[in-house]
């Protein structure tokens, strides 16, 4: 079977992860990646291997600086089978047409709106939908992080409806532009965009988002109030979120009481850039009170996205099913697989 010939227009905090993943994958490869500008990004890319391609409106500037590109973006569309799409949110309409005109498939990320390619994408909830699609949309770190315990614990229990808030980080621990700040800013637009963005994927879910920017750098936190159909006692919710895809169930007692330590074990775990792509659920933070259901959950927000990229590629290129998928993701990540 011949790989798949990916390519990564971005290679920033999510696209040069994709790309690594990629590369581990033994279906697909990494034809080339793209930067806007010569950064030290793109020493990076050009280190790691990957060739090097750019708009055609900054290839004077990588001249200038001495570092070769092997053409434009529109060169890299003609190489490829499909693009996933790194780029700053809300340039997806301009991109979408030249992955259109090239006659490629392309994947978008969480930054772009559901309407821009009208299915959005998770392993574990709706694999199917992005089958054979030209586009689709991996959706945010966040979203992903509450489908990852709301879909089984849906499956399982039923949810009335859903609270939760997010304490969100202020900017990615290699980014200085926006902070961290001193203090805690609440979003007061209600609902937060989260909410709408799980319905994008389980549209008969209630629930509500709210969310705080709080002075960190490393994780979001989530705290999750459920309200569910059929009452469930702690030991079954425990057990529903254990046996969940790509979640990791850890506690305090074992000295894991913040996402710091979090972020000490993936580092001893020897991760590709420390990176945790599981979500991270306290089970001693786990409370079921009848109808009613508690916890606290921990996402990595460089990370928690890199392995749905690599299962919507095979999803839209029709490769193989979820299972299949999502075991091959994770043994070439190093991600325990669950059934």
């Amino acid at each position: 079977m011949a790989l798949i010939k990916v390519g990564i227009n971005g290679f920033g905090t999510i696209g040069k992860r994709v790309a690594s993943a990629v590369s581990a994958q033994d279906d697909m490869e990494v034809v080339g990646v793209t930067k806007t500008r010569p950064s030290f990004e793109s020493e990076v890319a050009r280190y790691r291997g990957f060739d090097l391609y750019t708009p055609q409106k900054s290839v004077e500037l990588f001249e200038k600086a001495n570092v070769p590109v092997e053409g434009t973006v529109e060169d890299l569309c003609g190489k490829v089978d499909i693009m996933v799409d790194c780029t700053p949110g809300n340039v997806g309409p301009e991109y979408k047409a030249m992955y259109a005109k090239a006659g490629i498939k392309a994947i978008f990320q969480g930054g772009e709106d559901h309407s821009l390619t009208g299915i959005s994408f998770n392993s574990t909830a709706n694999y199917k939908e992005s089958w054979g699609a030209q586009f689709s949309r991996v959706v945010s770190c966040n979203t992903t992080g509450l489908l990852r315990t709301l879909y089984p614990i849906d499956r399982r229990f039923g949810i009335e409806k859903a609270y939760v808030t997010l304490v969100r980080r202020a900017a990615d621990p290699g980014d200085s532009k926006s902070g961290p700040i001193n203090g805690l800013e609440p979003t007061v637009k209600l609902p937060t965009h989260h909410g709408p963005d799980v319905q994008s994927i389980m549209p008969w879910v209630n629930i509500n988002t709210m969310a705080i920017k709080a002075s960190t750098t490393i994780m979001h936190m989530h705290t999750v109030t459920l309200e569910l159909k059929n009452p469930a006692s702690t030991e079954a919710a425990v057990e529903a979120i254990r046996n969940s895809s790509r979640v990791r169930m850890v506690d305090a007692a074992s000295g894991i009481k913040s996402t710091a330590e979090i972020m000490e074990l993936s580092r001893d775990l020897a991760r590709d850039r420390s990176d945790m792509y599981e979500i991270v659920v306290w089970e001693d933070g786990v409370k079921a009170a009848g109808n009613m259901l508690y916890y606290y959950q921990a996402v990595h927000q460089e990370s928690d996205v890199v392995p749905e990229n690599v299962d919507c590629i095979r999803s839209m290129c029709k490769v193989c099913d979820a299972a299949d998928s999502v075991k091959m993701t994770n043994q070439a990540l190093g991600i325990p697989y669950k059934c």
